[in-house]
């Protein structure tokens, strides 16, 4: 299922995993594990690639990512097959991905015996670039009566959905709150007046999709076995140039 209607879906670079994410998700419809299950199974997929890399299993590690990238995406099928969608997954989704990149690019830093200072300015490149790329999309399928389990602004704590305790919501919203608010404000700065746009062209959001974190975990696998390590953490902090590029192509788009 799309978080789209069909006449807005675009090829989404980041979403490669999705026909396999369907699959495991539609193996899953009629038993009793859960989209929180899934995501569960993300994380350990995760700290699998962080033990590859540690162990220089640089192969080992690229399946893990992508099988992260897969299971991340399998967690909103499920929920959206079972209609059974909630803030609960969509914040423990989130916060988990974010915790995972940090450990990710921290391994990164370990193994290069690279700069802290380096491998935070990489963090904040990618989770700004996500930040860009979750911001205009997020928009667009509120515009277009899409999937509206994500906001476009997350002010304030959401009513929780059937199913889910609202106790659960709140812990997990100021946490998400803690790790994404300051990137959330960033990119909302730097283009307040997206959320007015009327036009989100299909070319446009699949160009920005290489700002999906699916992308993003491609590109480190890629670069991980051509024995690019090194170049990891310089590569994401000039990549995050382009988050102005895409900002200045989205105003061009409306103005025009």
């Amino acid at each position: 299922m799309s978080k789209l209607p069909a006449e807005y879906t675009f090829i989404d670079l980041s979403d490669y995993g999705r026909p396999v994410a369907r699959l495991i998700a539609n193996g899953f419809k009629n038993t009793r594990i859960t989209p929180i299950d899934v995501t569960i199974m993300f994380i350990i997929a995760g700290l699998l690639a962080i033990v590859s890399i540690l162990n220089h299993q640089y192969a080992l590690a690229a399946f893990f990512l992508i099988l992260k990238s897969i299971l991340d995406a399998a967690d909103g099928e499920l929920a959206r097959i079972k209609n059974t969608p909630s803030y609960t997954g969509r914040y423990f989704d989130s916060v988990s991905d974010i915790i995972l990149n940090a450990l990710f690019l921290l391994t990164i830093c370990y193994i290069t015996e690279g700069s802290l200072f380096i491998t935070f300015l990489a963090f904040c490149g990618i989770q700004l670039q996500g930040t860009l790329y979750n911001y205009y999309y997020v928009i667009l399928r509120n515009k277009v009566d899409g999937d509206k389990t994500s906001r476009v602004f997350e002010e304030g704590v959401p009513t929780a959905l059937p199913g889910e305790k609202q106790r659960n919501v709140d812990r997990l919203f100021w946490m998400y709150t803690f790790c994404y608010g300051v990137f959330d404000k960033a990119i909302q700065a730097l283009d307040k007046d997206a959320e007015q746009a009327d036009h989100y062209p299909k070319w446009f959001m699949t160009a920005l999709s290489c700002f999906g974190l699916g992308f993003q975990l491609l590109i480190i696998a890629i670069m991980l076995c051509l024995g690019w390590a090194n170049y990891i953490l310089p590569f994401f902090i000039a990549f995050t140039a382009f988050i102005f590029v895409f900002i200045l192509i989205r105003k061009a788009i409306n103005r025009g």
